[in-house]
């Protein structure tokens, strides 16, 4: 150790000065202890907070779904017998601001590293809360197996790994798949989201979730709901209430 500095901290400022890291929000040169976003951005980060709040508009819009396929089944659940899913995200996408790179960064450059710290932030959140204290099974939602090999990962697993590590919760991978490519959301209306993934998702052959009492769906990114109410509807087939099914992501596009 030189001057209070690790052999880690030398060789990370020796890599900084050749190939310096940049801020994924505003692009400004981080320093020796930043990680991935500078202190500025990290502090301006417009979060959620629903961690801890049982209702809000992201859970709200999710219940909504599920509430609106209930009322057009016939012999349906009674509104009591299905519990009241949670939701939660780190921080609000806004397309107009740098804070959009942060899912981007993981999406589309395989920046995993940079997944994991933001999940890790998201999962420090919601180990504090009493909300997701029984979470036991993390779901990522698949991609279609031709995305998953192009891309080489799948961005919903690496955030679902980090916040099963933090919630000592299980994950599995075995137990939704994606029976057709579906097209990018990110350009699709409303209804056009919705039938767009109406169908895409389906259980895997002999799967059973009966040791799960809390299971949580993760994704990137929740814009309208309809991806992670699609998983959702078909993982009820499998898991009944009482269980309870909430949903996690890193960003929200909403409020």
């Amino acid at each position: 150790m030189i001057n209070n500095l690790s052999f880690q901290d030398v060789l990370c400022s020796l890599l900084d000065f050749f190939l310096p890291r940049k801020c994924l929000v505003c692009g400004e040169i981080l320093s020796l202890r930043e990680k991935h976003v500078c202190a500025a951005c990290l502090a301006d980060m417009p979060r959620t907070f629903y961690s801890k709040m049982p209702r809000n508009w992201m859970a709200d819009r999710l219940n909504d779904l599920i509430q609106r396929d209930l009322d057009v089944q016939s012999n349906s659940r009674s509104q009591d017998a299905v519990p009241y899913s949670y939701a939660t995200a780190l921080f609000f996408y806004r397309a107009s601001t740098g804070y959009r790179n942060i899912t981007k960064s993981l999406k589309y450059h395989g920046d995993l590293a940079a997944g994991r710290y933001f999940a890790s932030l998201l999962a420090k959140d919601m180990a504090q809360s009493d909300l997701y204290a029984d979470v036991d099974t993390v779901i990522p939602v698949p991609l279609h197996w031709t995305r998953r090999w192009s891309r080489g990962y799948n961005q919903a697993e690496v955030i679902g790994r980090e916040l099963a590590k933090v919630l000592g919760a299980e994950v599995r991978t075995d137990v939704l798949k994606r029976k057709r490519r579906t097209r990018t959301q990110t350009k699709l209306s409303i209804e056009r989201k919705a039938a767009n993934v109406s169908g895409a998702f389906a259980l895997a052959k002999g799967v059973s979730l009966s040791a799960s009492s809390h299971i949580l769906l993760v994704d990137d990114v929740f814009t309208t709901g309809a991806t992670v109410h699609a998983c959702y509807e078909v993982i009820r087939e499998i898991a009944h209430p009482p269980v309870k099914i909430s949903v996690a992501t890193l960003a929200c596009v909403g409020e």
